[in-house]
């Protein structure tokens, strides 16, 4: 799932800063003649209509369009509303009896204090905004992407407020390097940011410029902005080239400390640390387990007699080949080069009638567009879904799908193809869309909450994902176990769940223990039998975030955990459709939640 600035509103109110330097008004006390829940009510009301306007651009995102010309401040004297908004918000929640509240509410009312905190601590402890550059060219680029990826208004209407966006953007970026103190940069952010500054025109080139063109709107006063931002990106890089880059001497490590304050923020899990990596460490034994007995199962249909020495209980040696083996399999079926996006949408309409036929879960009701990626995106990945904003549902879905990019090398087109072989397309459209995001997502719009999807769960979501790819082989997916095409999926998205699984213990090494690139090649290389292109990207994603690459593996484990214990109380009750269908009811809560919601358990 493409993301901007994590999964649904990552950093809710902290992170960007105000527009009104005296901020939004907080009333601290509930009247006494308003019920718990009405009270809580008009505080998310307050809530929601504050993080509009203190993150303009985020609010484009979400679909409240009140704020599209403008950007948010990030002086320090904006923080500091920041800090006040986020403050009285805290004080107006103390004022609701969560006794009062109806379950729903107290699941919401949860989310909205961890939200809360959460901004207090990413301003004043892991401060974000003094040593991360990526943050602010994010802004930028989101600040005019979000405006032309998506027809919410006539074209003339959102080219007015691009505009806009564009005169202030120069401005914009110059402050940002008011606010970076060069020496706590970590070389590895100012290196990426300074690669990566170019996108920012590559957006106005690719996604902008055709529009306008096409359009014919006016163009004198976006012609003078868009040689103005010419001019400050330039000035930017040149900043980034000769002095950032140079003078950047921090540390990319958050540390013990920070890294389990902010796997608490969050993930709103009860696994702990040390929980979540002992599970991951068996986790990754028993799926490498899996896949030798599965390549097993492979070799032997392929080769018959010629295939190789493949005892039961295999050395570590042993396994490790037999695997690679059995995976070479998946990766000679791949498409023609000209043909990676038809197919792509192919095993889309594929697995969509599979969803259908099977009938474990509702169908989506929103509809869906397969669209071409955009070419600045191309060359990342595949496929990846485009969900609209939680204030616009009645928009289309996107299912984006990628052609090879055309200035690839046959070596380079080559090596990508293998790697997303028809078994991993299939992989990416059941993660991405059926019935991974498109579909939960979709169930999660019938909720009435629009806070809940606002303050979602990236684990909640990403965990379904990664579950639902796991379900579509245990109902036999082309095939199941009964064909060569079914044993290559499952061998393939085993592998998958092993890059999951080794995201985990990837992000606790790198950011707790110290890991070392070549270490962290070897774990993903050799132990998740990733490419080394795709691991040597890994690793840089790795050092520019954290804790993020947990939502996949702790995910898909409480996911997991829930269904069993659903099977467990309903006993001859329970089926897939009922099950999927209560789980994905409540929206994208943390699953801890929406386990007490759905077995009406307290909220704890």
């Amino acid at each position: 799932m493409r993301i901007f600035a994590g999964v649904l509103a990552l950093c809710a109110l902290g992170g960007c800063a105000a527009v009104p330097m005296a901020g939004p008004q907080i009333t601290s006390e509930a009247p006494e003649d308003v019920s718990a829940d009405i009270a809580f009510a008009n505080l998310s009301a307050r809530y929601l209509d504050a993080l509009a306007e203190l993150n303009p651009v985020e609010a484009t995102r979400l679909g409240n369009h009140a704020y599209d010309g403008n950007l948010p401040e990030i002086s320090a004297s904006a923080r500091a509303v920041q800090r006040r908004t986020n403050q009285g918000f805290l004080a107006a929640l103390k004022t609701i009896d969560t006794a009062q509240l109806t379950s729903d509410n107290q699941v919401d009312y949860a989310l909205l204090k961890n939200a809360l905190e959460y901004s207090l601590w990413q301003d004043e402890t892991e401060q974000q905004w003094a040593w991360n550059p990526q943050y602010y060219n994010d802004i930028v680029s989101n600040s005019l992407y979000s405006l032309v990826a998506r027809d919410f208004a006539p074209w003339p209407q959102r080219f007015a407020h691009i505009v806009e966006r564009m005169e202030k953007l120069p401005a914009f970026l110059a402050e940002s390097r008011a606010q970076i103190d060069i020496a706590r940069v970590p070389k590895i952010h100012a290196e990426t940011v300074a690669k990566q500054n170019a996108g920012i025109m590559e957006i106005v080139d690719a996604a902008l410029l055709p529009e306008v063109e096409q359009s014919g709107v006016p163009r004198t006063r976006f012609d003078a902005a868009l040689a103005n931002l010419k001019a400050a990106v330039a000035e930017h890089q040149t900043w980034l080239d000769t002095v950032l880059v140079p003078g950047a001497q921090g540390d990319f490590r958050l540390g013990t400390q920070k890294y389990a304050a902010k796997m608490k923020f969050a993930l709103l899990s009860d696994m702990t640390q040390s929980d979540l990596k002992a599970a991951a460490l068996k986790a990754k034994q028993d799926v490498r387990s899996e896949m030798y007995g599965m390549s097993r199962a492979i070799l032997a249909e392929k080769l018959g007699a010629k295939a190789p020495a493949m005892p039961e209980v295999p050395d570590g040696a042993t396994q490790q080949r037999i695997i690679e083996q059995g995976l070479a399999y998946s990766y000679a079926n791949r498409a023609p080069r000209d043909q990676l996006e038809q197919r792509a949408r192919e095993t889309l309409a594929q697995a969509t009638d599979f969803v259908r036929e099977r009938d474990f879960v509702r169908m989506p009701k929103g509809a869906v567009q397969i669209i071409t990626m955009p070419k600045f995106w191309q060359g990342n990945a595949v496929a990846y879904d485009d969900a609209p904003g939680p204030l616009e549902r009645d928009l289309p879905n996107y299912y984006a799908v990628s052609p090879v990019p055309a200035d690839w090398t046959s070596q380079q087109a080559d090596s990508f193809l293998s790697e997303y072989n028809m078994y991993m397309l299939h992989d990416l459209s059941i993660h991405e869309a059926m019935p991974g995001h498109y579909l939960q997502l979709d169930h999660a719009n019938e909720n009435p909450s629009l806070l809940r999807a606002v303050l979602g769960s990236g684990p909640f979501v990403e965990g379904w994902a990664v579950y639902g790819e796991g379900l579509m082989s245990d109902e036999g997916y082309l095939g199941g176990m009964a064909t060569t095409d079914g044993k290559l999926f499952r061998l393939t998205m085993l592998k998958m769940r092993l890059r999951s699984i080794t995201n985990t213990l990837l992000d606790i090494g790198i950011h707790t223990e110290g890991m070392t690139r070549d270490d962290a090649m070897r774990l993903m290389m050799d132990g998740a039998f990733q490419q080394e292109r795709e691991a040597a990207g890994k690793w840089i994603r790795a050092n520019l975030t954290s804790v993020q690459l947990l939502s996949y593996f702790s995910g898909y484990e409480e996911h997991t955990a829930l269904r069993a214990e659903a099977q467990q109380r309903w006993g001859a009750d329970f089926t897939l459709r009922r099950y999927h269908d209560a789980v994905l009811s409540h929206g994208s809560p943390p699953v801890k939640y929406a386990r007490a919601l759905i077995f009406e358990l307290p909220v704890e």
